[in-house]
């Protein structure tokens, strides 16, 4: 496994980001663990999330000029905490997120920060894909933006579900929209993780168990 990977599981594990137990997911499934970036609540933490996604982001596009979107609620701190990691690597990118609900007073509208123009390309930064739910509602919130285009989507993990279909979700997705799904870390290098220490054997049994019934074919 590579160091970063291990480092970024390790990291989701000490801000409990990562959990085992029973959970159950945005798309209704029972899950047999749990990852929630609304458990990043510190500045060292948001920081060392943002150098993660930057790191990702720099191996997957380079210095690709875009915007990031951050869906709200989770999305909103890590697309900030990207942008701010994006920028110390020299590459400053404008960035926004959604209104749950729209404001009719003051500035209005749905969309807070950066409003990209026609022409301009949009990264979504997510915290995780099971089914594909969330990505589906941003693209459905991000349709109004007349003349712009989704290039890309950065999640911290991917679960290696199935979707809609036996697909996995991602691949669904890609599929679907056109945009690679790029993810830090995926289910497998966690079961690999967990797999070097005996006293995770229960967690890793449920999981593969879960992947057999779940798992993308």
């Amino acid at each position: 496994m590579e160091a970063y990977k291990r480092e970024f599981i390790e990291f989701l594990q000490g801000a409990g980001v990562l959990k085992f137990g029973d959970f159950t997911a945005k798309s209704g499934r029972k899950i047999p663990y749990f990852v929630n970036a609304g458990m990043i609540k510190t500045g060292d933490q948001i920081t060392k999330m943002g150098e993660f996604y930057a790191k990702a982001y720099m191996d997957k596009l380079g210095k690709k000029n875009t915007v990031l979107y951050g869906p709200a609620y989770k999305g909103i701190s890590l697309s900030i905490s990207a942008a701010v990691a994006l920028s110390r690597e020299g590459l400053n990118l404008p960035f926004f997120f959604n209104r749950k609900e729209v404001k009719d007073h003051g500035e209005g509208g749905t969309f807070v920060g950066y409003v990209p123009q026609a022409g301009e390309e949009i990264v979504i930064i997510e915290d995780v894909i099971t089914a594909g739910t969330a990505i589906r509602e941003s693209m459905e919130i991000l349709s109004h933006l007349e003349g712009t285009k989704v290039v890309a989507t950065f999640i911290m993990v991917d679960r290696k579900e199935r979707g809609q279909t036996e697909k996995g979700a991602m691949q669904e997705i890609e599929e679907q929209f056109g945009f690679p799904v790029y993810s830090v870390v995926d289910v497998y290098d966690i079961i690999e993780y967990l797999e070097e220490d005996p006293a995770n054997e229960e967690n890793v049994t449920r999981i593969k168990n879960y992947l057999a019934v779940n798992g993308a074919k």
